[in-house]
This record gives structure tokens, sequence and C-alpha cells, in this order.
């Protein structure tokens, strides 16, 4: 599957990856979704799954070539790269937007899900007992995840390892959003905000030459919580990928039965119309380091088509369904374009 690639192709690769980081920062949206909706999902689970033993063999006899081009090094580079820049970019873009812009946001979240739901169900026509099945159970998965209630944070390292495991999941695993699981392990804030902001402090300041983080205890204790949830996240992606590689070649139906049954499910993660339940503790309000307030779960309820603001969330959504269309539209044009 690994293949020559032209500029445009990687210069694509990467914003897809900017994409699929920015989703995963997104409590309801998958990464794995966008990447089943922008067209590289197989080969993303192909190019995670040459991460094994033949790989790291090559690594130890220094055949460092071998090994870029076994791993598809130029892939997993674009899109892994994009994945990780866009959190100190294109996720900020989104936290700011999301505090000022919520309805909205969430509006053409929910039309993009409606769109990926069309793209994946169009072409899949094998309509037969166990796959119906299979869709009911993914459904039901999504359903109950949706209604669930958060644990409390908990900044134990074996736990913010398992979280990594856990929550990098959405980027393997289309309709499974890793930022919204984060948020029912009680982590959230932890791991993918206070974190990732005392992480983007600390390179500012070594790139500026100030070391005195150093002496800070609490900066250390951030710096460790990111260091051990990137290890179980990338432990996690490799491990997950492997997993996942198995089913598709065996039960590939199957399996994509469940997806468009689980992405069906989790739109009640992203309904647009929800109002925030801010966690309380003691009686308090809780906030995070930036001084904003620790939400803790959503309460939906049905919109007033009376307010002007309900029109233009039903535009977003719309939206957000149409840019669906157009990615498939150019992914099907691009695709006759290469096999010619």
């Amino acid at each position: 599957m690994a293949r020559n690639r032209n500029f445009v192709d990687m210069f694509f690769l990467f914003i897809k990856g900017l994409s699929m980081g920015a989703a995963n920062k997104v409590p309801g949206v998958s990464g794995g979704m966008v990447s089943f909706v922008l067209g590289f999902y197989e080969e993303l689970i192909y190019s995670l799954r040459k991460i094994n033993y033949k790989a790291f063999l090559l690594l130890y006899n220094r055949r460092f070539k071998s090994f870029y081009y076994y791993v598809n090094g130029t892939f997993l580079l674009l899109v892994m790269g994009g994945s990780v820049f866009s959190y100190f970019s294109v996720s900020l873009l989104l936290d700011y937007l999301l505090r000022h812009h919520e309805l909205y946001v969430w509006s053409s979240f929910f039309g993009m899900i409606i769109g990926s739901i069309y793209y994946i169900s169009k072409d899949f026509n094998d309509w037969k007992k166990s796959n119906i099945i299979s869709m009911g159970v993914g459904i039901a998965i999504g359903v109950a995840i949706s209604f669930m209630n958060p644990a409390k944070e908990n900044d134990n390292l074996w736990f913010v390892f398992f979280c990594g495991i856990i929550g990098v999941t959405g980027m393997t695993l289309p309709g499974l959003s890793g930022s919204f699981i984060l948020i029912l392990m009680g982590n959230y804030v932890l791991l993918l905000v206070d974190s990732v902001t005392m992480l983007y402090k600390t390179f500012i300041e070594i790139f500026s030459g100030d070391f005195s983080f150093i002496d800070s205890a609490e900066r250390i204790r951030y710096l460790k919580i990111i260091a051990v949830f990137s290890g179980g996240s990338a432990f996690g992606l490799v491990v997950t990928s492997h997993i996942l590689g198995y089913v598709l070649k065996r039960w590939h139906q199957i399996v994509t039965a469940i997806i468009i049954g689980f992405i069906t499910g989790s739109l009640g993660i992203v309904w647009p119309w929800k109002k925030v339940v801010y966690k309380i503790v003691n009686g308090e309000m809780l906030f995070d380091i930036n001084g904003d307030k620790v939400i803790e779960n959503y309460k939906r309820y049905f919109p007033d088509f009376s307010q002007q603001e309900t029109w233009i969330a039903i535009f977003f959504i719309f939206f957000g369904a149409a840019l669906v269309f157009l990615i498939d539209k150019y992914g099907s044009e691009h695709k006759e374009y290469n096999n010619e």
C-alpha cells in the first residue's frame, strides 16, 4: 500500500492529519470517523499494523531506509505530524469557536456525522440478518455511551496510561470519540486541556531559553502526566490497529455494519441543542488552570424554531453534511484521476 507521492498528495495528507487531530480533541467527534470519511482509514490501519517485530528488527539492524518504506513512513509522518500539530493550532481555534459559537460548531459536527453515515452506508449492500443485528448492537452501544455519567478525575500514572490506550481508540475506531470517553473517565480536562497547555508553555519557555520550569513541582507533574498519556496512546494505537486489522480482514461487513450503527447511535453526543452542566465540588464551581469552568456533562433539549439562531444552526447542519459530500466527490474524482 506504500507508494510514491507528489507534493499535492503530501500536502492533503497533512491537512487530513490536521482534521483528524482536531476531531480527536472535540468531545463527541471521532478522528477515526474523519479518516473514514476522508478516505485514508484502511491505509492508516495498514500502516500502523506494520509497526511490528519485523519493523523493530529492521531498526535494530540499522536498516533505516527499509524500515521507513516498510512502515509506510511518509504517510505516517504526514498524518501523525498533522494530527500532533493540530493540538497547537487548529484545536486551539476549535477551543475558541466552541467557547464563543458553541451551537454552530456542534451543528456543523452534527451535519458532518449525518453526512458520514450516508458516506459509509451508500456502498453497503449486504443487508443480511447478521449485519442488521450488528448494526443494531452498534446503535445500542453508541446511545448507551451518550447517556453515561462521567467519573471523577484521577491522576494516577497507571490510570493515565490506560486513559491513553482507551482515548486513542477514537483514531482507529470510527464513531467512538476518544475525547468523550476521557470525559466519562473523568480525565478530559486533565489530559487534553491542562496538560497540553502546560506542555505548550514548556515548549515556549525552552525556545526562549527559560528552563525555570525544572524547579516547578506542578509543571513536572503535568509533564509526567502528558508523557505517560502519550506513551499509552502510542501503545494503544499500535495494539488496536493490529486488532482492527485482523477483524476487518475476516469480518469486514460485520465490522462496517457495527461502525455504521455506532456512528448513528453517537449522534446524541453531538446533538447541537444542549445546556452545559458544570462540575461542582463541595458546592463550589470547579475551574481549570485557564480559568474556564470545567464541563461535566450536557443536558439536551429540543430547539425553539421561533429563534433566529435555531435556523442559523440548521444552516450549519446542512453546511456540515455538504462538506462531507464535497470531500466524497473530491475523493472519488481524485481516485479516478490516479487510476488513469
